[in-house]
């Protein structure tokens, strides 16, 4: 029952429109999965569709509140076994969806790659159909390790790759994955701790990928500019410094990181941001390409557990794996922050879906998230989960407070 996911759902998706050194333990090999034929997902298009719509619910279009298809708590049946009657909800049964990588789409049939920590295991949902396996990769997940960064390749739509960032009994590194093919290292020896492990991926919008990396339990080591700890890296498909990199031959474009839990850009490209997870508080920064990471954007100083985000322009969405919930945080066409973040899918906001870790966009109008309420939480019959985070029409247009 691990990858079972709900079948036929009665729901309508809501469209609204850091030194210098080489790196070490780097790959190179043919960037293409072998005897694949792709079809590129439907390309988003500016006019508005239909509103949410749950079961029972009046069949009037209604703007989603935060917690998006499933605003109302009220509205929806509890999960049978991995049965989930939530619409929002593509996947069921998986174990600390802790990375999340989303299928650029149009909505219609949203689809995202879910990455469980403990296991290592690599699930692929599209709502209204059964979760199926991409692949396993070997992980220890001691501490906070594991698998905790999914990225697809920058180039997907021809290669079909995807990246992984994981920990094993020496390191954590970066892995390549193409569909029924073992895994390929292309970056290794990023320090491992006995905490500060928990690291993340992404694409960077301009063929690179963003490495986000731990500190390995060593704050020093985010300073050291002759390690790979507590930095963000910018590589190519092949573990090389990027093409354009502030110091050539180096990865590092930023340092100062502790145990970094998501990186998102704006879909126009104007905006980089990483969250981290400091001793004292947490902390998302305005992820700026060769400068260090020395001011937070916005700190919490409860400590919610901020992990991914998601840029939904006029808001940065943050999930958190401790809270429970979502911190959605106002900024300005410049990126700045404009007032403190709205607390959502709490189950007071939005329907609450317990704790939440990696989250990545399918679209300007849709994201989706992990959960990870087998690693502490109060987990239900259908956890761990992936879930549809639409875009909340009010924060979006700077409509509230």
């Amino acid at each position: 029952m691990r990858t079972r996911s709900r079948r036929n759902p009665s729901w309508l998706v809501a469209l609204a429109v850091g030194g210098s050194f080489l790196l070490a333990g780097c790959a190179q090999f043919d960037n293409s999965a072998a005897g694949q034929t792709f079809v590129p997902a439907p390309q988003l298009t500016p006019q508005g569709g239909p509103q949410p719509q749950l079961p029972g619910d009046d069949p009037a279009p209604r703007a989603p509140s935060g917690g998006g298809p499933a605003a109302s708590s009220t509205s929806i049946p509890p999960p049978q076994g991995c049965k989930d009657f939530d619409p929002a909800v593509i996947a069921t049964c998986l174990d600390t969806v802790s990375a999340v990588a989303a299928l650029p789409g149009d909505g219609s049939a949203p689809s995202a790659f879910g990455g469980e920590r403990k296991s290592g295991r690599i699930m692929q949902a599209t709502a209204g159909r059964p979760s199926t396996e991409f692949a396993t990769v070997p992980v220890v997940a001691t501490g906070d390790g594991g698998l905790t960064g999914l990225a697809l390749s920058p180039d997907y739509t021809e290669d079909q790759l995807l990246f992984v960032y994981v920990t094993t009994d020496t390191d954590n590194r970066v892995l390549r994955l193409a569909k029924g093919q073992p895994p390929k290292a292309v970056l290794t020896g990023i320090p491992k701790g006995a905490t500060g492990n928990h690291g993340t991926i992404a694409t960077d919008g301009k063929s690179a990928l963003l490495v986000a990396t731990g500190d390995a339990g060593n704050p020093n080591a985010a300073a050291d500019p002759n390690s790979l700890a507590g930095k963000v890296l910018r590589i190519n498909t092949s573990g090389q410094p990027a093409t354009g990199n502030p110091v050539a031959g180096s990865a590092v474009v930023a340092s100062g990181l502790h145990a970094p839990g998501g990186i998102c850009e704006s879909t126009d490209g104007a905006r980089l941001w990483v969250t981290d997870r400091l001793a004292d508080k947490d902390a998302i920064y305005r992820l700026q390409i060769g400068k260090p990471l020395t001011a937070p954007a916005w700190t919490w100083a409860d400590k919610p557990g901020v992990a991914g985000c998601a840029d939904f322009t006029g808001y940065v969405a943050v999930t958190t794996s401790i809270a429970g919930n979502m911190q959605d945080l106002p900024i300005a066409p410049d990126g700045s922050v404009t007032g403190k973040p709205t607390v959502t899918n709490d189950g007071k906001n939005g329907r609450s879906y317990g704790r939440l870790a990696g989250m990545s966009l399918i679209n300007p109008q849709l994201a989706v998230a992990g959960t990870v309420n087998k690693d502490g939480g109060k987990p239900g019959s259908s956890d761990d989960r992936l879930v549809l985070i639409p875009r909340d029409q009010s924060q979006a247009t700077g409509s509230k407070d």
